[in-house]
């Protein structure tokens, strides 16, 4: 989220932020840090990480494979319908952005297209 140093409606300097929205006490006015900035022509890019379905994940939820999924180096296979709880969203050059467990299976990385929240 960028740092706002103004209110937009009364140029109050007062502001806070509070989660995706960034508030003005003075004048009550409430905007988007996402607004704000196409409203320069800036670029948002949105880093939340989603589901097959569009679903937006979150540290701690539970998820479904939709797919059957092969183990590389083993001869392990996830099945289609196996469930894993509590999720940890992590940043990874490969694309497996979620760690989890999974039973009969074990700590186990996916990719977020192949899981949906459960």
């Amino acid at each position: 989220m960028e740092n706002q140093t103004h209110c937009p409606q009364c140029n109050s300097e007062n502001i806070y932020a509070d989660g995706n929205l960034w508030i003005c006490p003075e004048c009550g006015h409430e905007w988007s840090s996402f607004a704000a900035a196409e409203s320069t022509g800036e670029k948002v890019e949105d880093t939340s990480i989603r589901d097959a379905n569009g679903n937006v994940l979150s540290d701690g939820d539970s998820i479904t494979v939709i797919k059957d999924l092969k183990v590389k180096g083993s001869s392990l296979v996830v099945k289609v319908g196996s469930k894993a709880k509590n999720i940890r969203l992590v940043d990874s050059a490969d694309g497996h952005n979620i760690a989890c467990k999974i039973d009969g299976i074990g700590a186990i990385n996916l990719k977020s297209e192949f899981v949906k929240k459960a």
